[in-house]
Protein backbone atom coordinates (compact mmCIF):
# COMPACT_ATOMS: atom_id res chain seq x y z
CA UNK A 1 0.00 0.00 0.00
CA UNK A 2 2.88 2.38 0.76
CA UNK A 3 4.21 1.81 -2.76
CA UNK A 4 1.09 3.38 -4.27
CA UNK A 5 1.90 6.72 -2.62
CA UNK A 6 5.39 6.77 -4.17
CA UNK A 7 4.47 5.70 -7.70
CA UNK A 8 5.12 7.97 -10.67
CA UNK A 9 2.46 6.36 -12.85
CA UNK A 10 -0.59 4.39 -11.71
CA UNK A 11 -2.70 2.48 -14.23
CA UNK A 12 -6.08 1.49 -12.77
CA UNK A 13 -7.89 -1.11 -14.86
CA UNK A 14 -11.21 -2.74 -13.96
CA UNK A 15 -11.26 -1.18 -10.49
CA UNK A 16 -13.67 1.43 -9.15
CA UNK A 17 -11.07 2.18 -6.50
CA UNK A 18 -12.63 5.12 -4.68
CA UNK A 19 -15.88 3.23 -4.06
CA UNK A 20 -14.47 -0.29 -3.55
CA UNK A 21 -11.10 0.35 -1.89
CA UNK A 22 -11.18 3.80 -0.27
CA UNK A 23 -7.92 3.26 1.64
CA UNK A 24 -6.07 2.37 -1.56
CA UNK A 25 -7.63 5.33 -3.36
CA UNK A 26 -6.35 7.62 -0.61
CA UNK A 27 -2.84 6.45 -1.51
CA UNK A 28 -3.54 7.21 -5.16
CA UNK A 29 -4.44 10.78 -4.25
CA UNK A 30 -1.25 11.03 -2.17
CA UNK A 31 0.74 10.00 -5.24
CA UNK A 32 -1.08 12.56 -7.39
CA UNK A 33 -0.20 15.28 -4.90
CA UNK A 34 3.45 14.28 -5.32
CA UNK A 35 3.23 14.67 -9.09
CA UNK A 36 2.29 11.17 -10.24
CA UNK A 37 0.13 10.58 -13.30
CA UNK A 38 -3.03 8.46 -13.28
CA UNK A 39 -4.34 6.44 -16.24
CA UNK A 40 -7.76 4.75 -15.97
CA UNK A 41 -9.33 1.94 -18.04
CA UNK A 42 -13.04 1.37 -17.37
CA UNK A 43 -16.40 1.30 -19.20
CA UNK A 44 -17.67 3.89 -16.71
CA UNK A 45 -16.33 7.33 -15.87
CA UNK A 46 -15.67 6.38 -12.28
CA UNK A 47 -14.66 9.11 -9.83
CA UNK A 48 -10.97 8.50 -10.53
CA UNK A 49 -11.45 9.61 -14.14
CA UNK A 50 -12.04 13.16 -12.83
CA UNK A 51 -8.39 13.15 -11.72
CA UNK A 52 -6.94 11.02 -14.53
CA UNK A 53 -4.36 12.24 -17.02
CA UNK A 54 -5.68 9.71 -19.55
CA UNK A 55 -8.88 7.68 -19.73
CA UNK A 56 -9.79 4.66 -21.88
CA UNK A 57 -13.57 4.13 -22.06
CA UNK A 58 -13.26 0.44 -22.87
CA UNK A 59 -15.96 -1.93 -24.08
CA UNK A 60 -16.86 -4.48 -21.35
CA UNK A 61 -15.03 -7.77 -21.88
CA UNK A 62 -12.23 -6.42 -24.06
CA UNK A 63 -9.35 -5.72 -21.68
CA UNK A 64 -7.18 -8.40 -23.32
CA UNK A 65 -6.99 -6.85 -26.82
CA UNK A 66 -5.97 -3.50 -25.33
CA UNK A 67 -3.27 -5.06 -23.12
CA UNK A 68 -1.87 -7.11 -26.01
CA UNK A 69 -1.85 -3.99 -28.19
CA UNK A 70 0.12 -2.09 -25.53
CA UNK A 71 2.68 -4.92 -25.54
CA UNK A 72 2.78 -4.75 -29.35
CA UNK A 73 3.52 -0.99 -29.26
CA UNK A 74 6.27 -1.37 -26.66
CA UNK A 75 8.00 -4.05 -28.77
CA UNK A 76 7.54 -2.23 -32.08
CA UNK A 77 8.90 1.05 -30.72
CA UNK A 78 11.87 -0.54 -28.96
CA UNK A 79 10.72 0.41 -25.47
CA UNK A 80 11.35 -3.01 -23.91
CA UNK A 81 13.67 -3.57 -20.93
CA UNK A 82 16.10 -5.84 -22.76
CA UNK A 83 18.32 -6.53 -19.75
CA UNK A 84 15.39 -7.62 -17.56
CA UNK A 85 14.00 -9.85 -20.31
CA UNK A 86 17.35 -11.57 -20.91
CA UNK A 87 18.26 -12.09 -17.25
CA UNK A 88 14.92 -12.82 -15.60
CA UNK A 89 12.47 -14.23 -18.16
CA UNK A 90 11.90 -16.97 -20.71
CA UNK A 91 9.66 -17.59 -23.74
CA UNK A 92 9.94 -13.96 -24.90
CA UNK A 93 10.26 -14.69 -28.63
CA UNK A 94 7.15 -16.88 -28.66
CA UNK A 95 5.16 -14.21 -26.83
CA UNK A 96 6.48 -11.56 -29.21
CA UNK A 97 5.20 -13.54 -32.21
CA UNK A 98 1.78 -13.92 -30.59
CA UNK A 99 1.22 -10.14 -30.44
CA UNK A 100 2.75 -9.32 -33.83
CA UNK A 101 -0.68 -8.61 -35.32
CA UNK A 102 -2.16 -7.01 -32.19
CA UNK A 103 -1.93 -3.45 -33.46
CA UNK A 104 -3.67 -0.57 -31.69
CA UNK A 105 -5.98 -0.27 -34.69
CA UNK A 106 -6.97 -3.94 -34.32
CA UNK A 107 -7.59 -3.42 -30.61
CA UNK A 108 -9.61 -0.26 -31.28
CA UNK A 109 -12.00 -2.21 -33.53
CA UNK A 110 -12.80 -4.51 -30.59
CA UNK A 111 -12.38 -2.37 -27.46
CA UNK A 112 -13.53 1.02 -28.81
CA UNK A 113 -10.43 2.57 -27.23
CA UNK A 114 -8.79 4.90 -29.80
CA UNK A 115 -5.52 3.56 -31.19
CA UNK A 116 -3.68 6.70 -30.15
CA UNK A 117 -4.92 6.34 -26.57
CA UNK A 118 -3.53 2.79 -26.51
CA UNK A 119 -0.17 4.09 -27.79
CA UNK A 120 -0.21 6.82 -25.14
CA UNK A 121 -0.79 4.26 -22.38
CA UNK A 122 1.94 1.95 -23.71
CA UNK A 123 4.59 4.63 -24.14
CA UNK A 124 3.96 6.20 -20.77
CA UNK A 125 4.02 2.86 -18.97
CA UNK A 126 7.22 1.72 -20.67
CA UNK A 127 9.14 4.96 -20.09
CA UNK A 128 8.19 5.63 -16.46
CA UNK A 129 10.52 4.22 -13.81
CA UNK A 130 7.98 3.64 -11.03
CA UNK A 131 4.88 2.45 -12.87
CA UNK A 132 2.35 0.20 -11.19
CA UNK A 133 -0.91 -1.46 -12.23
CA UNK A 134 -3.91 -1.81 -9.91
CA UNK A 135 -6.75 -4.13 -10.92
CA UNK A 136 -9.78 -5.91 -9.48
CA UNK A 137 -12.78 -7.91 -10.65
CA UNK A 138 -13.38 -5.72 -13.70
CA UNK A 139 -10.48 -7.71 -15.15
CA UNK A 140 -10.96 -11.13 -13.59
CA UNK A 141 -14.74 -11.61 -13.88
CA UNK A 142 -14.71 -12.09 -17.64
CA UNK A 143 -14.32 -15.08 -19.93
CA UNK A 144 -10.78 -13.84 -20.66
CA UNK A 145 -9.96 -13.11 -17.00
CA UNK A 146 -6.98 -15.45 -16.62
CA UNK A 147 -5.54 -14.50 -20.01
CA UNK A 148 -5.88 -10.81 -19.15
CA UNK A 149 -3.95 -11.25 -15.89
CA UNK A 150 -1.25 -13.23 -17.71
CA UNK A 151 -1.07 -10.48 -20.32
CA UNK A 152 -0.63 -7.88 -17.57
CA UNK A 153 2.22 -10.09 -16.32
CA UNK A 154 3.75 -9.96 -19.81
CA UNK A 155 3.35 -6.19 -19.83
CA UNK A 156 5.09 -5.82 -16.47
CA UNK A 157 7.96 -8.14 -17.38
CA UNK A 158 8.57 -6.68 -20.82
CA UNK A 159 9.20 -3.31 -19.17
CA UNK A 160 10.94 -4.58 -16.01
CA UNK A 161 8.16 -3.19 -13.81
CA UNK A 162 8.18 -5.98 -11.23
CA UNK A 163 10.20 -6.80 -8.12
CA UNK A 164 10.90 -3.13 -7.40
CA UNK A 165 9.17 -0.51 -5.19
CA UNK A 166 6.08 1.10 -6.74
CA UNK A 167 5.85 -1.36 -9.64
CA UNK A 168 4.15 -4.71 -10.25
CA UNK A 169 0.60 -5.80 -11.05
CA UNK A 170 -1.38 -5.46 -7.87
CA UNK A 171 -4.80 -7.01 -7.17
CA UNK A 172 -6.83 -5.00 -4.68
CA UNK A 173 -8.71 -7.57 -2.62
CA UNK A 174 -12.47 -7.11 -2.50
CA UNK A 175 -13.03 -8.10 1.14
CA UNK A 176 -10.87 -7.68 4.21
CA UNK A 177 -9.67 -11.28 4.56
CA UNK A 178 -10.10 -12.77 1.11
CA UNK A 179 -6.31 -12.96 0.85
CA UNK A 180 -6.10 -14.83 4.15
CA UNK A 181 -8.89 -17.20 3.13
CA UNK A 182 -6.95 -18.11 0.00
CA UNK A 183 -3.73 -18.47 1.99
CA UNK A 184 -5.45 -20.97 4.28
CA UNK A 185 -6.80 -23.11 1.41
CA UNK A 186 -10.35 -21.83 0.83
CA UNK A 187 -9.51 -22.97 -2.71
CA UNK A 188 -10.33 -26.28 -4.41
CA UNK A 189 -6.84 -27.30 -5.47
CA UNK A 190 -4.46 -26.20 -2.71
CA UNK A 191 -3.62 -26.90 0.91
CA UNK A 192 -2.60 -23.97 3.17
CA UNK A 193 0.26 -21.88 1.84
CA UNK A 194 -0.57 -22.72 -1.81
CA UNK A 195 0.89 -26.20 -1.44
CA UNK A 196 -0.37 -28.78 -3.91
CA UNK A 197 -1.72 -31.89 -2.16
CA UNK A 198 -0.13 -34.14 -4.79
CA UNK A 199 3.38 -32.92 -3.93
CA UNK A 200 5.12 -35.67 -1.86
CA UNK A 201 6.61 -33.21 0.61
CA UNK A 202 3.16 -31.64 1.13
CA UNK A 203 1.53 -34.99 1.77
CA UNK A 204 4.24 -35.88 4.29
CA UNK A 205 4.03 -32.53 6.09
CA UNK A 206 0.25 -32.50 6.51
CA UNK A 207 -0.04 -36.20 7.31
CA UNK A 208 2.30 -35.54 10.23
CA UNK A 209 0.04 -32.72 11.46
CA UNK A 210 -3.39 -34.15 10.64
CA UNK A 211 -3.04 -37.87 10.13
CA UNK A 212 -4.24 -39.43 6.89
CA UNK A 213 -6.33 -37.12 4.70
CA UNK A 214 -7.77 -36.87 1.20
CA UNK A 215 -5.50 -35.54 -1.55
CA UNK A 216 -8.32 -35.24 -4.05
CA UNK A 217 -8.94 -31.88 -5.68
CA UNK A 218 -12.00 -30.12 -4.32
CA UNK A 219 -14.72 -28.36 -6.28
CA UNK A 220 -15.09 -24.67 -7.04
CA UNK A 221 -18.35 -22.81 -6.50
CA UNK A 222 -19.68 -23.27 -10.03
CA UNK A 223 -18.92 -27.00 -9.92
CA UNK A 224 -20.55 -27.38 -6.50
CA UNK A 225 -23.82 -25.82 -7.60
CA UNK A 226 -23.85 -27.97 -10.73
CA UNK A 227 -23.40 -31.05 -8.52
CA UNK A 228 -26.33 -29.91 -6.38
CA UNK A 229 -28.45 -29.58 -9.51
CA UNK A 230 -27.44 -33.08 -10.63
CA UNK A 231 -28.34 -34.50 -7.22
CA UNK A 232 -24.76 -35.72 -6.66
CA UNK A 233 -23.95 -33.31 -3.82
CA UNK A 234 -26.02 -34.23 -0.77
CA UNK A 235 -24.97 -31.49 1.64
CA UNK A 236 -23.53 -27.98 1.56
CA UNK A 237 -21.95 -25.84 4.29
CA UNK A 238 -21.87 -22.11 3.47
CA UNK A 239 -19.81 -19.88 5.79
CA UNK A 240 -19.90 -16.09 5.55
CA UNK A 241 -21.17 -16.12 1.97
CA UNK A 242 -24.47 -15.09 0.40
CA UNK A 243 -24.56 -16.77 -3.03
CA UNK A 244 -28.24 -15.97 -3.63
CA UNK A 245 -27.12 -12.38 -4.25
CA UNK A 246 -23.44 -12.74 -5.12
CA UNK A 247 -23.37 -15.73 -7.51
CA UNK A 248 -24.34 -15.67 -11.19
CA UNK A 249 -27.74 -16.75 -12.52
CA UNK A 250 -29.77 -16.29 -9.32
CA UNK A 251 -32.64 -18.50 -10.45
CA UNK A 252 -30.25 -21.39 -10.96
CA UNK A 253 -28.59 -20.75 -7.57
CA UNK A 254 -31.94 -20.82 -5.74
CA UNK A 255 -33.02 -23.95 -7.60
CA UNK A 256 -29.82 -25.71 -6.44
CA UNK A 257 -30.21 -24.59 -2.80
CA UNK A 258 -33.77 -25.84 -2.77
CA UNK A 259 -32.68 -29.18 -4.19
CA UNK A 260 -29.67 -30.02 -1.99
CA UNK A 261 -30.91 -32.37 0.78
CA UNK A 262 -29.06 -30.71 3.65
CA UNK A 263 -27.89 -27.09 3.81
CA UNK A 264 -26.01 -25.41 6.66
CA UNK A 265 -25.42 -21.65 6.69
CA UNK A 266 -23.07 -19.98 9.17
CA UNK A 267 -23.28 -16.18 9.31
CA UNK A 268 -23.80 -13.21 11.58
CA UNK A 269 -27.22 -12.28 10.15
CA UNK A 270 -30.03 -14.20 8.46
CA UNK A 271 -29.03 -13.70 4.82
CA UNK A 272 -31.10 -14.35 1.68
CA UNK A 273 -29.20 -17.65 1.40
CA UNK A 274 -29.91 -18.60 5.03
CA UNK A 275 -33.64 -18.67 4.25
CA UNK A 276 -33.01 -21.90 2.33
CA UNK A 277 -30.96 -23.52 5.12
CA UNK A 278 -31.92 -26.53 7.23
CA UNK A 279 -29.59 -25.34 9.99
CA UNK A 280 -28.32 -21.82 10.68
CA UNK A 281 -25.25 -21.48 12.90
CA UNK A 282 -24.95 -17.97 14.39
CA UNK A 283 -21.39 -16.68 14.07
CA UNK A 284 -19.77 -13.86 16.02
CA UNK A 285 -18.71 -10.69 14.22
CA UNK A 286 -15.12 -9.44 14.02
CA UNK A 287 -15.80 -7.21 17.03
CA UNK A 288 -16.52 -10.29 19.15
CA UNK A 289 -13.50 -12.49 18.45
CA UNK A 290 -9.74 -12.76 18.32
CA UNK A 291 -7.72 -13.82 15.30
CA UNK A 292 -5.97 -12.50 12.24
CA UNK A 293 -6.81 -10.97 8.89
CA UNK A 294 -4.47 -10.96 5.89
CA UNK A 295 -5.04 -7.91 3.74
CA UNK A 296 -4.38 -6.82 0.15
CA UNK A 297 -0.61 -6.50 0.55
CA UNK A 298 -0.25 -9.85 2.38
CA UNK A 299 -0.01 -8.19 5.80
CA UNK A 300 -1.17 -10.50 8.60
CA UNK A 301 -2.76 -8.41 11.35
CA UNK A 302 -4.33 -9.17 14.73
CA UNK A 303 -7.90 -8.36 15.70
CA UNK A 304 -9.08 -8.33 19.32
CA UNK A 305 -12.61 -8.62 20.74
CA UNK A 306 -14.31 -5.40 21.80
CA UNK A 307 -17.44 -7.06 23.20
CA UNK A 308 -18.44 -10.61 24.12
CA UNK A 309 -20.32 -12.68 21.52
CA UNK A 310 -23.97 -11.68 21.41
CA UNK A 311 -26.60 -14.28 22.33
CA UNK A 312 -25.73 -17.84 21.31
CA UNK A 313 -23.26 -16.80 18.61
CA UNK A 314 -19.71 -18.14 18.63
CA UNK A 315 -16.48 -17.28 16.77
CA UNK A 316 -16.16 -19.30 13.56
CA UNK A 317 -13.15 -21.26 14.82
CA UNK A 318 -15.11 -22.46 17.85
CA UNK A 319 -18.07 -23.60 15.74
CA UNK A 320 -15.83 -25.51 13.33
CA UNK A 321 -13.83 -27.04 16.17
CA UNK A 322 -17.02 -28.28 17.83
CA UNK A 323 -18.17 -29.87 14.58
CA UNK A 324 -14.76 -31.53 14.14
CA UNK A 325 -15.05 -33.04 17.62
CA UNK A 326 -18.58 -34.29 17.02
CA UNK A 327 -17.55 -36.18 13.89
CA UNK A 328 -14.77 -37.90 15.79
CA UNK A 329 -11.69 -35.83 15.00
CA UNK A 330 -9.04 -35.55 17.69
CA UNK A 331 -8.60 -31.77 18.00
CA UNK A 332 -7.90 -29.66 21.04
CA UNK A 333 -7.62 -26.05 19.91
CA UNK A 334 -8.05 -23.80 22.94
CA UNK A 335 -7.57 -20.47 21.17
CA UNK A 336 -6.77 -18.95 17.77
CA UNK A 337 -3.10 -18.86 18.77
CA UNK A 338 -3.13 -22.69 18.92
CA UNK A 339 -4.34 -22.72 15.34
CA UNK A 340 -1.65 -20.22 14.35
CA UNK A 341 0.97 -22.53 15.88
CA UNK A 342 -0.22 -25.29 13.55
CA UNK A 343 -0.12 -22.87 10.61
CA UNK A 344 3.50 -21.97 11.54
CA UNK A 345 4.50 -25.65 11.47
CA UNK A 346 2.84 -26.53 8.15
CA UNK A 347 3.08 -23.37 6.04
CA UNK A 348 6.43 -21.76 5.20
CA UNK A 349 4.76 -18.52 4.09
CA UNK A 350 3.48 -18.05 7.67
CA UNK A 351 6.31 -19.90 9.44
CA UNK A 352 7.49 -16.90 11.46
CA UNK A 353 4.18 -15.06 11.95
CA UNK A 354 3.00 -15.50 15.53
CA UNK A 355 0.37 -13.66 17.55
CA UNK A 356 3.13 -12.38 19.82
CA UNK A 357 4.99 -10.80 16.90
CA UNK A 358 1.97 -9.09 15.35
CA UNK A 359 0.29 -7.71 18.48
CA UNK A 360 1.02 -4.14 17.38
CA UNK A 361 2.14 -4.23 13.75
CA UNK A 362 1.35 -6.83 11.10
CA UNK A 363 3.91 -8.76 9.06
CA UNK A 364 3.79 -9.43 5.33
CA UNK A 365 4.33 -12.98 4.12
CA UNK A 366 6.49 -14.78 3.06
CA UNK A 367 7.92 -14.87 6.59
CA UNK A 368 9.50 -18.32 6.97
CA UNK A 369 11.17 -17.95 10.39
CA UNK A 370 10.56 -16.13 13.66
CA UNK A 371 13.51 -13.79 13.05
CA UNK A 372 12.45 -12.97 9.47
CA UNK A 373 11.15 -9.37 9.00
CA UNK A 374 8.57 -10.27 6.37
CA UNK A 375 8.51 -9.50 2.64
CA UNK A 376 7.08 -6.15 1.54
CA UNK A 377 7.78 -6.75 -2.19
CA UNK A 378 7.56 -10.05 -4.04
CA UNK A 379 9.85 -11.23 -6.85
CA UNK A 380 12.89 -9.15 -5.87
CA UNK A 381 15.93 -10.56 -7.71
CA UNK A 382 14.10 -13.60 -9.06
CA UNK A 383 10.66 -15.13 -9.38
CA UNK A 384 9.46 -18.00 -7.22
CA UNK A 385 9.60 -20.28 -10.29
CA UNK A 386 13.07 -18.99 -11.21
CA UNK A 387 12.58 -17.15 -14.49
CA UNK A 388 9.38 -15.32 -15.28
CA UNK A 389 7.39 -17.08 -18.01
CA UNK A 390 5.99 -15.04 -20.87
CA UNK A 391 2.63 -16.51 -21.91
CA UNK A 392 0.59 -16.50 -25.11
CA UNK A 393 -2.86 -14.98 -24.65
CA UNK A 394 -4.88 -14.91 -27.85
CA UNK A 395 -8.24 -13.14 -27.74
CA UNK A 396 -11.53 -14.66 -28.82
CA UNK A 397 -15.11 -13.65 -28.07
CA UNK A 398 -16.72 -16.02 -25.57
CA UNK A 399 -20.00 -15.64 -23.71
CA UNK A 400 -22.57 -12.88 -24.11
CA UNK A 401 -22.41 -10.34 -26.94
CA UNK A 402 -24.85 -7.71 -28.14
CA UNK A 403 -27.59 -8.90 -30.47
CA UNK A 404 -30.89 -7.68 -31.89
CA UNK A 405 -32.68 -9.33 -28.97
CA UNK A 406 -30.21 -8.08 -26.34
CA UNK A 407 -28.66 -4.83 -27.64
CA UNK A 408 -27.00 -3.73 -24.37
CA UNK A 409 -24.08 -5.03 -22.31
CA UNK A 410 -24.61 -5.02 -18.55
CA UNK A 411 -21.77 -4.65 -16.08
CA UNK A 412 -22.12 -4.85 -12.29
CA UNK A 413 -20.33 -3.55 -9.20
CA UNK A 414 -20.67 -1.77 -5.89
CA UNK A 415 -21.40 1.69 -4.50
CA UNK A 416 -19.61 3.51 -1.70
CA UNK A 417 -22.27 3.25 1.00
CA UNK A 418 -23.16 -0.42 0.64
CA UNK A 419 -20.94 -3.46 0.96
CA UNK A 420 -21.15 -6.65 -1.10
CA UNK A 421 -24.59 -8.27 -0.60
CA UNK A 422 -25.62 -5.75 2.06
CA UNK A 423 -25.70 -8.37 4.85
CA UNK A 424 -24.33 -5.80 7.29
CA UNK A 425 -24.55 -2.37 5.64
CA UNK A 426 -28.22 -2.53 4.65
CA UNK A 427 -29.07 -2.76 8.34
CA UNK A 428 -27.52 0.69 8.94
CA UNK A 429 -30.13 3.39 8.40
CA UNK A 430 -27.61 6.17 7.75
CA UNK A 431 -26.12 4.19 4.86
CA UNK A 432 -29.59 3.38 3.57
CA UNK A 433 -30.28 7.12 3.33
CA UNK A 434 -27.44 7.42 0.80
CA UNK A 435 -28.40 4.39 -1.30
CA UNK A 436 -31.80 3.01 -0.20
CA UNK A 437 -32.31 0.87 -3.32
CA UNK A 438 -30.72 -0.28 -6.53
CA UNK A 439 -30.64 1.56 -9.85
CA UNK A 440 -29.53 1.15 -13.46
CA UNK A 441 -27.15 3.60 -15.10
CA UNK A 442 -27.97 4.40 -18.72
CA UNK A 443 -26.42 6.86 -21.16
CA UNK A 444 -28.56 9.94 -22.06
CA UNK A 445 -28.65 8.99 -25.77
CA UNK A 446 -29.97 5.54 -24.95
CA UNK A 447 -32.47 6.97 -22.46
CA UNK A 448 -33.77 9.36 -25.12
CA UNK A 449 -34.05 6.56 -27.69
CA UNK A 450 -36.11 4.41 -25.31
CA UNK A 451 -38.10 7.28 -23.79
CA UNK A 452 -36.65 6.74 -20.32
CA UNK A 453 -36.71 9.55 -17.75
CA UNK A 454 -34.53 9.95 -14.66
CA UNK A 455 -35.74 7.69 -11.78
CA UNK A 456 -38.31 6.02 -14.03
CA UNK A 457 -38.69 2.24 -13.36
CA UNK A 458 -36.94 0.24 -16.07
CA UNK A 459 -37.20 -3.49 -16.74
CA UNK A 460 -33.90 -5.15 -17.62
CA UNK A 461 -34.00 -8.63 -19.14
CA UNK A 462 -31.32 -11.19 -20.02
CA UNK A 463 -31.56 -14.80 -21.14
CA UNK A 464 -31.64 -15.74 -17.42
CA UNK A 465 -34.35 -13.48 -16.04
CA UNK A 466 -35.60 -9.94 -15.42
CA UNK A 467 -35.34 -7.25 -12.75
CA UNK A 468 -36.77 -3.77 -12.32
CA UNK A 469 -34.77 -0.75 -11.14
CA UNK A 470 -35.09 3.05 -11.35
CA UNK A 471 -33.09 4.68 -14.14
CA UNK A 472 -30.04 6.79 -13.41
CA UNK A 473 -29.45 8.76 -16.62
CA UNK A 474 -25.76 9.70 -16.80
CA UNK A 475 -23.02 10.22 -19.35
CA UNK A 476 -20.63 8.42 -16.99
CA UNK A 477 -21.59 5.11 -18.64
CA UNK A 478 -20.75 4.14 -22.23
CA UNK A 479 -23.50 4.09 -24.81
CA UNK A 480 -25.23 0.71 -25.18
CA UNK A 481 -23.83 -0.24 -21.77
CA UNK A 482 -25.69 -0.47 -18.45
CA UNK A 483 -24.48 -0.64 -14.86
CA UNK A 484 -26.39 -2.18 -11.92
CA UNK A 485 -24.99 -2.55 -8.36
CA UNK A 486 -25.46 -6.05 -6.93
CA UNK A 487 -26.15 -5.15 -3.25
CA UNK A 488 -29.91 -4.99 -3.47
CA UNK A 489 -32.20 -8.01 -3.09
CA UNK A 490 -35.13 -6.04 -4.57
CA UNK A 491 -33.28 -5.59 -7.91
CA UNK A 492 -30.70 -8.40 -7.87
CA UNK A 493 -28.19 -7.83 -10.66
CA UNK A 494 -27.12 -11.47 -10.56
CA UNK A 495 -30.53 -12.63 -11.67
CA UNK A 496 -29.35 -11.34 -15.05
CA UNK A 497 -25.79 -12.64 -15.11
CA UNK A 498 -25.06 -16.08 -16.49
CA UNK A 499 -22.65 -18.97 -16.28
CA UNK A 500 -20.38 -17.89 -19.08
CA UNK A 501 -17.10 -18.98 -17.56
CA UNK A 502 -13.42 -18.33 -17.98
CA UNK A 503 -12.49 -21.72 -19.52
CA UNK A 504 -9.26 -21.98 -17.50
CA UNK A 505 -10.51 -21.61 -13.91
CA UNK A 506 -14.32 -21.25 -14.18
CA UNK A 507 -14.65 -17.63 -12.98
CA UNK A 508 -18.08 -16.40 -14.16
CA UNK A 509 -18.27 -13.37 -16.44
CA UNK A 510 -20.25 -11.24 -13.99
CA UNK A 511 -19.04 -8.06 -15.69
CA UNK A 512 -20.40 -8.86 -19.16
CA UNK A 513 -24.05 -9.84 -19.75
CA UNK A 514 -26.20 -9.13 -22.80
CA UNK A 515 -29.54 -7.53 -21.88
CA UNK A 516 -32.44 -5.49 -23.21
CA UNK A 517 -34.38 -2.70 -21.50
CA UNK A 518 -37.92 -1.41 -21.60
CA UNK A 519 -39.97 1.09 -19.66
CA UNK A 520 -41.81 -0.67 -16.85
CA UNK A 521 -45.56 -0.18 -17.30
Amino acid sequence: MNDISDAELIIVIGSNTTEQHPLASTRIFEALEKGAELYVVDPRKIRLTDFAHAYAAIEPGTNLPMINAMIHVIIEEGLINKEFIEKRTENYEEMKKSVADCTPEWAESISRVPAETIRQFARKYATTDKAMILFTMGVTQQTTGVKSIRALGNLAMITGHVGRPSTGINPLRGQNNVQGAGDMAALPDYLPGYQRPEWPETKERFTKAWGDFSCLRGRNIIEMFNLMEEGTMKAAYIVGENPVLSDPDQNHTIQCLEKVPFLVVQDIFLTETAHYADIVLPAASFLEREGTYTNTDRRVQMIHPVISPVGDSKPDWEIITEIMKRIGMNVDYQSPSDIMDEINSTTDLYGGITHERIKKVGIQWPCPTKDHPGTPILHVGEFIRGKGLFTINDFEFLGDQRSDEYPFLLTTGRVTHQYHTGTMTRKVWTLALEYPHGFVEIHPKDAEEYGIQMHQPVKITSARGSITAPAMVTDRINEKTLFVPFHFAESPANRLTGQNLDPIINIPALKVSAVRIEVEQ
